[in-house]
């Protein structure tokens, strides 16, 4: 495939030279002649393992040069790739004055392309850019139609600094977020030859996939130095204890836990991070990450309270009371308080759990009813089928199997708002609706 990238950075520079020693044609293109020059005369411009020797192989071959021509290479091009910068501004936003002028730029050039090229974003850019930004300016400067007239894609990379070659042809994953079928077909052939999840989506998903990645690595370095500022407070050996938290792949190193849904509660959650950070405290060892987890999870049960309020109905069911489908504990449950902060607001409710019934409970949890709660035991049902003859707004509190089919049995003017999103369903506004998706 002829392709052309542009900007010749540490993704660009990367990407190029993988790419050429697939056996496709690239052309690099990067305003900097110096950048031109080296890649030109075989040379790196950008410091990394192995990626010397393959420019080096490649240039040699003819499969890869470098420009300044924004033009030319763009209509030499079957697939355009876009590497410039997205740095941060002063405010935290990301600068887009590069990408911005770069779709221009190549906008213009598609006005004397004769086929129907796949411009495909390899920056990294917040959810909306695309559509807000990038597709209109291309539009705009070609006069051409995307989706139509030529493709748009956006295809975030995954490289590491220092094994980015490495991991170009060893990806996690391969993340396509596509305007159309055809150009992501384009896209995928890319990569024929790299064994990786493939993964098509539409372009927002795609876009913010990275931020994802990239938050999430930041919080798992954050955390692992708290977690060993508190053990060398307390002279533990904070790598034993992640080597052993790290073995367990199972919970910690998993997609559990990891859904967005309602708040955590229960018996083990609250407490033992309340602990923690009260032994911190008393060490003097500040903890911000993990300080900031409960207040965080008190405000997903504001969320939660405030979904119900928009709703503007007066009649509420909850189905689902304890803080885990399968148990009857409802030791700091949020959907608990949940239900104390719509009482206090003068709703009407009704409540359904089959573990929670008072028929059902024992020991503890009966006594916690009764004596902590008994103003909540009364508005207690005995099915699913009270609640829904009660209730214009239903509540999915857990994932009990049995609310699995509550979705296709609303009446006329009845809304669920699902907290665990108990279907596969994406929310519909006013129908069906969950909390954080």
């Amino acid at each position: 495939m002829k392709i052309s990238v542009l900007g010749l950075g540490y993704v660009g520079a990367v990407s190029a030279a993988c790419l050429a020693s697939e056996g496709h044609e690239v052309i690099g293109v990067d305003p900097d002649p110096t950048k031109v020059a080296l890649i030109n005369s075989g040379k790196t411009p950008i410091i990394e393992n192995d990626i010397g020797t393959i420019i080096e192989k490649q240039v040699t071959a003819g499969r890869l040069s470098a420009t300044a021509d924004i033009a030319a290479a763009v209509r030499h091009s079957e697939l355009i790739l876009i590497c410039v910068g997205t740095p941060s501004r002063t405010n935290g936003d990301i600068e887009l004055k590069f990408v911005r002028r770069v779709c221009e730029q190549i906008g213009v050039a598609l006005r004397e392309h004769h086929g129907a090229p796949a411009v495909v974003i390899r920056s990294t850019m917040l959810p909306g850019t695309m559509r807000d930004v990038v597709i209109p300016i291309l539009e705009t400067s070609s006069g051409k139609r995307a989706g139509v007239d030529f493709g748009v894609c956006i295809n975030p990379e995954f490289l590491r600094e220092g094994t980015a070659v490495y991991d170009f042809f060893n990806p996690p994953k391969t993340v396509i977020g596509q305007l159309n079928h055809a150009s992501g077909d384009l896209v995928v052939s890319l990569y024929a030859r790299i064994e990786a999840p493939l993964i098509r989506t539409d372009i927002e998903t795609a876009e913010m996939v990275k931020y994802a990645d990239n938050a999430w690595h930041a919080l798992k370095v954050g955390f692992a130095n708290e977690i060993g500022n508190v053990c060398k407070a307390l002279q533990v050996d904070s790598h034993r204890v992640m080597d052993i938290f790290c073995a367990d792949t199972k919970l910690n190193l998993s997609s559990y836990y990891l859904k967005p849904g309602f708040a955590f509660g229960g018996s083990c959650l609250p407490k033992d991070l309340r602990a923690l950070l009260y032994k911190a405290k008393s060490l003097d060892v500040s903890l911000p990450i993990l300080a900031a987890i409960l207040p965080s999870n008190e405000q997903q049960i504001e969320r939660g309270v405030q979904a119900v309020v928009d709703k503007g109905n007066r009649k509420v069911g909850i189905l689902g009371f304890s803080f885990k489908a399968g148990t009857d504990d409802l030791r700091e449950s949020p959907m608990v308080e949940l239900t104390e902060r719509l009482i206090g607001k003068g709703y009407e409710l009704t409540i359904y759990d089959r573990n929670v019934s008072l028929a059902r409970v024992r020991g503890a949890n009966r006594d916690y009813i009764l004596n902590h709660i008994p103003h909540i035991s009364c508005l207690m049902v005995s099915s699913v089928d009270k609640v829904l003859a009660h209730a214009n707004t239903i509540v999915i509190g857990n994932a009990a199997e049995e609310f699995s089919d509550v979705p296709k049995r609303l009446h006329d003017n009845q809304t669920i708002i699902d907290f665990v999103r108990i279907t596969g369903s994406r929310s519909v506004s006013g129908v069906y609706e969950g909390i954080c998706w």
